[in-house]
């Protein structure tokens, strides 16, 4: 039963390094946020311009040949990097507690 539960284990620990995983205290200290409580897959860039202001920097999306916003989030002094990602028809393909460019990497590895 122990070597079970170690290969399970040292599975899941490999298979990590090859997701997206995001830390859940991000979402739990910043899920009040407009960006994180109310942006949803398929909204305009307008509509997140509403509830988010201005991003902190706009990139262009290599992957998907849309473009990718990010923001700083901060929550009584804490900060975190957010992206929202719009597909090539300006709406919201994705959303998470990363910056841009380390979301384009996943995107890219995958």
């Amino acid at each position: 039963m122990y070597k079970h539960s170690l290969a399970v284990m040292a599975v899941a620990a490999v298979m990590s390094g090859c997701s997206t995983f995001e830390n859940p205290t991000d979402y739990v200290t910043f899920r009040n946020e407009p960006l994180v409580k109310q942006v949803d897959h398929g909204m305009t860039r307008d509509q997140v311009s509403t509830l988010g202001g201005p991003p902190s920097s706009e990139v262009p999306n290599s992957v998907t040949g849309g473009s990718c916003n990010n923001y700083v989030l901060n929550v009584d002094g804490v900060e975190q990097p957010y992206y929202v990602d719009f597909d090539v028809n300006g709406r919201v393909d994705s959303k998470g507690f990363m910056s841009c460019e380390q979301h384009q990497g996943n995107q890219r590895r995958l």
